[in-house]
């Protein structure tokens, strides 16, 4: 690896290179553009180690940046993982662009330079407003018509090992995110469906440069080297990892946006790319099942938001086969019926100190109490009962009711209850056996606002770093079939998230937007990659934001800490010895853990004038930027 000091500037330089190239090529003009900061070392290993049972990150982490400030702006705004995406959004928007408009071309500079997390051979989940009605668009992938509830079962009967069942093509399900962009462009699009691929065409064509997130995702895997396509790209004559800062060009992925952008997202799903897609699938020594089939009759869907009220605020998220809209709305439900139960957890009381500084927050400890606690709860829900409602009935308005959540809250003391157990929700009737599988997805987040008021958040997924490690006309495929539970029954009840021909595999993104329930109006926009962490990462930021009134930067930069129902996990490096001695001693199992988020949050506020402004921010754990005008 080179001297990180000399990687760092020949990334940046390159970077500005990339950036100065792509508003070029937009044809756009002023405007700053805001370049990261070196990615800071990681964090010391820490005594604290999380149990072996729990899933590891579904990325390395690549380092923290501290000092990064909250971004303003007063008409527009566009955050993304990468600050080339970030920039093309934000393009878009100065063209006149609806915030889906941004997210497309976001969605598709993304596919080029985080490859490991994203890409148009994904899915994703969209929450969208249009200044007036709260839409969800379902892009999430489908499992073949091929595919059994045995899928990741060996002969023996046991379930495979995670890497087993994902590199190759088992693991790939029919992409769905142009299929969700595509449907939410004809509603909401402004401008021309051809002209959001060019920023991602011209980087592909001319190059961007390795950033040392990419390098770091790169050179610590160890399957990669046995994909022909992805080593070819990724390494260098000697089979080592491309340095950061190197420029890295696709051809072949410009040629398959220009494809897309002249003839719509049908290109992907039949003709000469569907079929290399199914091809690459069913080759290999771990082939799959997914035909023309399969990817000719795949159907994005606009589904119902899961909105429920929190305090002054509604808020609005995304329903199954995604478990996020539902866990978020039964932590804030459940924290609001605790502190009403026991004044002693009232959030607004137990904030950060000094929370508008640029310093790294550390949360009180009974918050990170109350928090983790009432994240047990809704992880416990969510492994039994979430799963896709067009196959399974899904109890979300019994999940979400505040009599049931009250009920919930009661279980909450001054100690840990270590591991929650499943409620039963009011109309509950079906029984299933808890999905005990762990789950670990690789994903990104989009937020934007656009001019006339609308708003998106999109998580979008090519599921486990580098997804199902195949390579396709220059964009990696998903393994996202691992999500659904490899063990299809237990004790003779099923598993709500077991494998189906034509099913949805559960979800933990959580795509969220908040609004004043007295005015209607927009407050905010946000979202988290994370794997099954990402329900974590979203309400952390939420009661930063709400309860705590903190900078949007200070909220997303905040130590992460919750519980996926285990051990409490506290972020390693940004906790202290005294937060973690005062959850042990509330009964806490303690795991001190890479918790590396990407949370993006675009919050309206009151500017010095008075007027209204909007105020964004990006994870310091990734290398993203808010970019607005």
């Amino acid at each position: 690896m080179a001297h990180p000091d000399l990687t760092s500037m020949a990334w940046r330089g390159a970077l500005a290179l990339a950036l100065t190239a792509l508003l070029g090529a937009c044809g756009t003009q002023g405007g700053g553009t805001a370049t990261p900061a070196a990615p800071a070392a990681p964090a010391a290993p820490s005594a604290t180690t999380p149990p072996a049972t729990m899933p590891p990150a579904p990325e390395v982490a690549s380092g923290y940046r501290p000092g990064m400030s909250t971004v303003y702006a007063q008409r527009h705004m566009a955050a993304a993982a990468n600050p080339l995406a970030s920039e093309a959004g934000r393009t878009i928007l100065r063209q006149g662009g609806s915030a889906i408009d941004a997210a497309i071309a976001m969605q598709a500079v993304l596919t080029l330079v985080e490859p490991q997390a994203t890409g148009i051979g994904g899915g994703a989940f969209i929450m969208y407003w249009d200044g007036k009605n709260v839409q969800a668009f379902d892009g999430r992938e489908t499992a073949p018509a091929g595919a059994t509830e045995n899928l990741f079962l060996r002969p023996d009967g046991k379930p495979m090992e995670f890497s087993e069942a994902q590199i190759g093509g088992r693991s790939v399900g029919t992409p769905g995110v142009m299929r969700a962009l595509e449907m939410a462009h004809r509603k909401h699009g402004r401008l021309p469906w051809a002209k959001l691929f060019q920023p991602a065409i011209d980087l592909a064509e001319k190059g961007f440069p390795i950033s040392e997130r990419l390098y770091t995702q790169v050179a610590a895997d160890k399957f990669l080297a046995n994909s022909p396509e992805m080593a070819a790209y990724f390494l260098d004559a000697q089979g080592k990892p491309k340095p950061a800062g190197t420029v890295l060009k696709n051809p072949k992925l410009a040629q398959t946006l220009r494809d897309v952008a002249r003839r719509g997202a049908g290109v992907l799903y039949s003709g000469p790319i569907a079929h290399d897609i199914v091809a690459k699938v069913n080759g290999g020594s771990n082939a799959g099942s997914l035909s023309l089939a399969d990817l000719g009759s795949y159907r994005a869907k606009q589904r119902v938001p899961v909105c429920t009220d929190y305090r002054r605020w509604k808020i609005c998220g995304m329903p199954p086969p995604s478990s996020g809209g539902i866990a978020i709305a039964q932590i804030l439900g459940t924290l609001q019926a605790l502190e009403t139960k026991n004044p002693k957890y009232a959030l607004a009381a137990l904030k950060p100190q000094g929370v508008n500084t640029p310093a790294v927050m550390e949360a009180n400890p009974d918050a990170v109490h109350a928090i983790s606690e009432a994240d047990r709860l809704a992880y416990a829900d969510r492994g039994l009962y979430v799963a896709d409602a067009d196959f399974v009935p899904v109890n979300v308005a019994g999940m979400v009711s505040p009599s049931y959540l009250a009920t919930r809250a009661e279980l909450i003391g001054d100690k840990s209850m270590g591991k929650a157990q499943p409620g039963v929700p009011p109309g509950t009737a079906m029984a299933y056996a808890p999905d005990r599988s762990p789950p670990r997805v690789s994903t990104s987040q989009i937020v934007a606002v656009d001019d006339r008021g609308g708003a998106i958040s999109m998580t979008t997924t090519i599921e486990s770093y580098f997804g199902s490690h195949l390579m396709v006309r220059g964009f990696m495929l998903n393994n996202q079939l691992t999500d659904f539970s490899f063990v299809p029954s237990e004790n003779g009840k099923p598993v709500a998230n077991r494998v189906e021909p034509g099913k949805r595999p559960r979800s933990s993104m959580a795509p969220t937007l908040v609004f004043d329930r007295e005015s209607g109006q927009l407050v905010a926009t946000v979202g988290s990659p994370g794997g099954s962490q990402i329900i974590e990462y979203v309400s952390k930021t939420l009661v930063g934001m709400l309860d705590w009134n903190m900078d949007v930067q200070a909220a997303i930069g905040m130590g992460n800490f919750g519980s996926r129902n285990g051990p409490t996990e506290v972020e390693k490096g940004l906790v202290s010895p005294a937060l973690v001695q005062a959850l042990q001693q509330r009964g806490h199992q303690v795991a001190e853990i890479e918790m590396t988020s990407g949370t993006q949050a675009i919050m309206r506020k009151q500017g010095p004038d008075g007027k209204a402004v909007w105020a964004g921010g990006a994870d310091p754990r990734r290398e993203g930027v808010a970019l607005g005008d």
